[in-house]
């Protein structure tokens, strides 16, 4: 049983590894996207709305597939299905091409979201230990590979659409590869379809502002390093990149930090951290400054959403793919629609006082931890 538990837990880490690689492979297509299809910048910001909104309308239906066909069988259809979109997107010819196979792509990473993490909580649940940082943390470590193989395939000169099959194929064959040690399906007590209320419409809220704060650092903080702090091209990219590799490496740590400190702890110390993060971001006016608090608010936010999931997934009378999917929704509405926000906040006052309001929205997080997860 020891050895059949760890192979679970092997092939769930596989399962985040693979979509964090798959969902990296995009970014390096975006530029040839634009160019191919001759999308101005308005015009590729409204096309990139199309990943967010499939996820969106995917995600209560992923819920209700992992309780009834199973998490095995909803992570490896959806995970597959997201690993053959890549190279599709490199070739989509025309805009409304393109619009489809991005929201068909975010449908597919919506899905295997929800199934991998109701997995993930019933792997974690019968360890007996702490687990869901670090499958959290395979997510982020795909994505800085992910990234860093695709750039390097197409830098060796590959096609776009022939470097985005070779990450896909590599990707698919990994989550093939260990596919029969997931877990069948998790418990299915409860209903398939779950109306967020109580502690699990605050769940949904701080999962909110947490995909918020990291699409705000995504969109945002090259902006602001770049016009408002003079820093070069070159250096305002880099505070996503300190916010990335302190994500990942929080999040690969987090394991361990709970298991010695109550969630209740690690979400008001990583809610303040993040928070005081956007605070140095908005408030300093150095560029080192500025790129210590991305670093920071990776940090802090690295185990705020694996916390959130967890809770979900462990409400009494819910299955966990129902309950995480009623979470994780608003999650990536407002990673959808918070950059957004922030442009919005910024035209009515500046932009460093728009970040500033992000971080007393992570001051919430922290001060409603023991309410959420208490």
């Amino acid at each position: 049983m020891s050895r059949l538990a760890a192979r679970q837990r092997r092939a769930t880490r596989v399962a985040f590894l693979v979509v964090g690689l798959a969902t990296a492979g995009w970014a390096p297509l975006v530029p040839y996207a634009k160019l191919r299809i001759g999308l101005d910048d308005a015009g590729l910001g409204l096309v990139l709305l199309a990943p967010g909104a499939g996820a969106l309308a995917a995600m209560p239906l992923a819920g209700l597939a992992a309780q009834h066909l199973g998490t095995r069988a909803v992570t490896l259809g959806g995970g597959l299905l997201f690993c053959a979109m890549l190279p599709l997107l490199a070739l989509a010819p025309g805009v409304a091409s393109l619009v489809v196979a991005l929201a068909v792509f975010g449908a597919a990473l919506g899905t295997v979201d929800i199934a991998m993490n109701a997995q993930a909580v019933v792997v974690e649940r019968a360890s007996g230990r702490p687990l869901m940082s670090g499958f959290h943390g395979m997510y982020s470590l795909g994505g800085l590979v992910g990234a860093a193989v695709a750039s390097l395939l197409l830098y060796a000169g590959l096609a776009p659409a022939l470097g985005a099959a070779v990450l896909a194929v590599a990707a698919g064959g990994l989550l093939l590869a260990h596919a029969g040690w997931m877990l069948p399906r998790a418990p299915a007590a409860g209903p398939g379809f779950v109306v967020p209320h109580g502690r699990l419409a605050l769940l949904g809220a701080l999962c909110f502002v947490s995909f918020l704060a990291e699409g705000a650092v995504l969109d945002w903080s090259a902006v602001l390093l770049r016009l408002w702090r003079g820093a070069d091209p070159a250096t305002a990219g880099l505070g996503y990149a300190a916010f990335s590799v302190t994500m990942a490496g929080g999040r690969l740590a987090g394991d361990a930090l709970l298991r010695r400190w109550p969630p209740v702890l690690a979400l008001r110390l990583g809610g303040g951290l993040a928070a005081f993060g956007f605070l140095a971001l908005a408030a300093l006016p150095w560029t080192a400054a500025g790129l210590a608090g991305c670093a920071l608010i990776g940090l802090g936010a690295a185990n705020i959403v694996p916390v959130l999931f967890g809770a979900a997934g462990r409400m009494p009378g819910m299955a966990p793919g129902p309950a995480i999917s009623a979470a994780a929704t608003p999650g990536y509405l407002g990673l959808l629609l918070g950059p957004a926000l922030i442009g919005l906040a910024a035209q009515a006052s500046t932009l460093p006082l728009a970040l500033a309001l992000v971080a007393l929205l992570l001051a919430g997080v922290a001060a409603a931890a023991r309410r959420a997860v208490g």
